[in-house]
Order: C-alpha cells, then structure tokens, then sequence
C-alpha cells in the first residue's frame, strides 16, 4: 500500500556497483591485483543481482 516509501533496491545496487568499481581501478592502479580481482569479483556478483532485478520487473 505505501510502496512508494520503499527506497528503489536497485539504486541501492547501483551504487554498491559503482563503489567496488572504484576500489577495483584504486587497487589496480596501485598495483595490489589481488584486491582488484576480489573488487572485481563482488562487482559481478553485484551486477548479476541488478540484471535479475530487472528481468523480474
């Protein structure tokens, strides 16, 4: 009833995106790849959650 109330998840996720693409381009620039492939890893992990967000829509 008061959906609209509800922040939208899929800003949330869009953020949390951007952020660990961040840390993975800091992390690569400074030459720590082990951070950047973990960066990188939760950054798909994120991405996959924002594509089936949308299909379910």
């Amino acid at each position: 009833m008061l959906g609209f109330l509800k922040g939208d998840p899929r800003k949330k996720l869009q953020k949390e995106y951007e952020d660990k693409l961040e840390k993975a381009l800091h992390a690569q620039r400074n030459g720590d790849l082990r951070s950047h492939g973990t960066f990188m890893e939760e950054a798909e992990r994120i991405y996959a959650k924002i594509k089936a967000h949308e299909e379910n829509r």
